[in-house]
């Protein structure tokens, strides 16, 4: 039910209850009336808890991207060695 529906129900329940004095014997227009605005209202009071709950801002996980690592061409079947020599601080050799 959205707001538009649950305002006409709440006018016209109000219209029953308040305005309209007719009786019909066995039904009673100001009790229709007396519900047409309790479901109007309740209505209106789930569409905004709805509204509200859908307006929350939902943060998604970054994706992870995959980078494709370089091709370095190949040349002479030559062998390159690394020589790395590491320190750590605070140690004299």
């Amino acid at each position: 039910m959205g707001i538009g529906s649950s305002i006409f129900l709440i006018a016209l329940g109000a219209i029953l209850a308040f305005a309209v004095d007719a009786n019909l014997g066995w039904l009673s227009l100001n009790t229709v009336g007396w519900v047409l605005m309790l479901a109007g209202l309740v209505g209106l009071i789930m569409t905004a808890y709805f509204w509200n709950t859908r307006r929350r801002t939902v943060v998604a996980a970054p994706r992870e991207r995959v980078v494709q690592e370089r091709v370095v061409p190949v040349r002479d079947d030559r062998v390159v060695q690394e020589y790395r020599e590491v320190r750590h601080p605070g140690r004299q050799v």
